[in-house]
This record gives structure tokens, sequence and C-alpha cells, in this order.
């Protein structure tokens, strides 16, 4: 979309910053949405459907299908219950299996939220850092073990993990998941990016990764991240096994009363009705993401960027630069680009940041060049 047109928008991405701030920050992208979604959301307001949302809808029978379409997984609708969003599922699911004091694993670089929901649960975070490689990350199992062993009661897996774009292998979430299961631990999946599997790469839904998956699993997901859909307030928790799914029955009604009306319609419509705009973005994705690879090159060659296999979302590496711990500062001020701060995101964030390449290349150009001029 132009950028004139993007700045009418009232969102986070577009509305948080002046006018000479080029936002590539928070997880919002810059394109149309979905024919299908436009239609059933403007059909909904025009016959006035913007009440409560029911108790049953397509929504558990839609995802099923896009689920087995997109990663031959085969998930039963009437283990799919919604709430608001992802991190408020994961928020109840860790008031459900833990109690205040627990420790929770988290692996960083990590979703901010991932910590502020440990806040909120009072729960201890235990942070193990990545793996890195000289071609990717991966989860450092040795260590999640020795957590679990320790005493932690729960993992926050990220699958697709945000912010390095790593899509995690059977064999690994196979591998988590009977660490699990000795140590007697919950594994709780946020799988919001799995639609944005990029070519390549085989996304694995953790709680089909394994039979003991099952047995300890809980994934959150939502079209939202995909769709660009976060405003409107649906996601859903699904189960595969009768504990966990009692663990879910059991949390308050009033989580799935959260979930809104239009949301639910917008999901169903991406899911029903989406691949072919999603496999749009995805080729454009892919061309963003080779892109920024070449950007980077050119304007900013101390940079080190391992490019990720799902999203949009590009975990950037500027300590040889020298712009200090957190350098999203220095280049909001200087630059008037908009970029997520590293630290953030843990530890390892310090000297890094994230940037949303889901937006035009003209505006995605723009920005590299504004930073790379720093260089002076």
């Amino acid at each position: 979309m132009p950028i004139e047109e993007l700045r009418r928008r009232s969102s986070t991405k577009w509305a948080k910053y002046p006018d000479d701030v080029l936002p590539l920050f928070v997880a919002e992208t810059d394109f149309a949405l979905a024919p299908a979604i436009t239609r059933c959301l403007t059909e909904a307001v025009q016959r006035g459907d913007t009440g409560y949302t029911p108790p049953t809808t397509r929504l558990p029978d839609a995802f099923a299908a896009f689920a087995q379409r997109r990663f031959g997984w085969t998930v039963d609708p009437a283990r799919v219950r919604t709430t608001c969003d992802v991190m408020m599922g994961i928020a109840e699911l860790l008031r459900a299996v833990t109690s205040p004091g627990d420790r929770v694993i988290i692996t960083t670089p990590v979703y901010p939220p991932f910590f502020a929901v440990n806040d909120e649960s009072k729960t201890d975070v235990v942070a193990i850092p990545l793996s890195k490689h000289n071609d990717g990350w991966s989860l450092d199992l040795p260590s999640i073990e020795a957590a679990f062993a320790e005493g932690a009661k729960v993992m926050l897996l990220c699958n697709p993990h945000n912010p390095t774009g790593t899509v995690h292998s059977r064999e690994t979430l196979a591998e988590l998941a009977r660490i699990a299961k000795r140590h007697g631990g919950w594994i709780v999946s946020d799988e919001i990016h799995a639609p944005l599997t990029l070519a390549g790469a085989t996304f694995t839904p953790f709680l089909d990764a394994a039979p003991e998956a099952k047995e300890v699993g809980f994934a959150v997901t939502s079209a939202s991240k995909a769709f660009n859909l976060a405003g409107l307030k649906c996601a859903f928790i699904l189960t595969d096994a009768p504990e966990p799914a009692r663990i879910v029955s059991a949390i308050p009604d009033e989580v799935e009363w959260r979930t809104s009306l239009f949301g639910v319609f917008a999901n169903v419509a991406a899911f029903e009705e989406g691949d072919e705009w999603l496999d749009s973005l995805i080729a454009r994705l892919e061309l963003n993401r080779q892109l920024l690879v070449d950007l980077l090159a050119e304007h900013l060659p101390e940079a080190r960027y391992m490019p990720g296999d799902a999203g949009y979302l590009a975990w950037v590496d500027l300590r040889e630069l020298g712009w200090g711990d957190n350098p999203a500062l220095k280049i909001l001020r200087e630059a008037k680009v908009a970029v997520h701060l590293g630290p953030l995101f843990g530890e390892q964030g310090r000297g890094h940041i994230r940037i949303n390449f889901g937006t035009s290349p003209a505006i995605l150009t723009e920005a590299v060049e504004r930073i790379g001029a720093l260089r002076g």
C-alpha cells in the first residue's frame, strides 16, 4: 500500500510516531487485507452483527481444515477453545498449571511479553539462551532439561521463534516433549507465526511432534499475525490429550467471552478462503527477506543477520557498529526509523534490533538507507 494510505491507519504501527518516522518495529504488516476478510467484516457491519460471540462457531472446523491442508496436522475441533489473544491464552494456561513462585523456562532472545506474562502470573523466569550456529538457532535441550530437573514447571515455547524466525525441527520438538514428560513439566507453544513459514522450511506443530507432546502440551495460535488481524482480538487454545483438555475446559468461561465476534468472522474467512492470499504474502516476504540481506550488505556491512525460516521479523546484530546496548534509540533519534529495542528480548538482545520487513520494498529500502547513513 502507498505510504500516504498507510499513514491514515490509526493502529500502533502508524500512530505511535510522527510522520517523519518510518515504523518497522511492532509486528503489523503494511498490506491490504485478504479480500475474503474485507468482505465478511463489511457484511457483518451491514447486517448489524456486532454482538457477543456465541459458544459455538465455525472457527474450530475452519482451523482444523486449514491445519490439515497447510501442515498435515489432524486437529480435533472439539479441543479448540477461543480467547482474546495469544498472550491472554498463555496467561490463563500459566495460571492453571503453576502457583506463584514456580519457575517458567523461556528461550532468549524472545518475544518481550514472555517476560511480562510471568510478572502477571507471579512466576519466576528461567532464561535459557538459544544456541547459535553458523546457519541459525536452536533450542539448548540439555540446559532446558537441567532447568526442568531443578524444578521448572513450564516452558513457553515460541514455535516458530520470534525474533529469530527459527522453525524448530520435528526431532527437536519431539525430544523437548520427552524431556518435559520425564520431569512432569508442561510445554505451552505459541504458534502464531506458523502460517508464515517460508519456502524451504517445514513447520511442525508441537502437539504433532511426538506422542509425548500431546500429553504435556498446549498450543495457542491465531490467524492474526499472518493476516494482520491483531486488533480484532481472537485466538484459540488447542489440546490433544485428556488431561490438557481437562485443564483448558476448567479455565473460566469469561476467557471465552472475551473473544471478539469480528475476530471470529475474520479468522474463519482467513482459514477457509485465505490460502491464495497467504501464498502471495509469503512470496512477497521471501523477496523482502532477500532484499533486506542485500540492503544490509550494501548500507550496513557490519550488521550480522541470519535470515529466519518464518515470518517477517529480522533479528539483526549491530554490535560491531559500537552504537551501544540499545542501538534502536540512536536509530530512532538520528535516522527517524523505529525498530524494536533489542534488550527487551532478553540479555542476548544487547546491541541488537528487530526489523519488521512486512512492508513495501520502497519503505524497507529507505529505512535501511537512513540507518546506513549513520555510519558517517
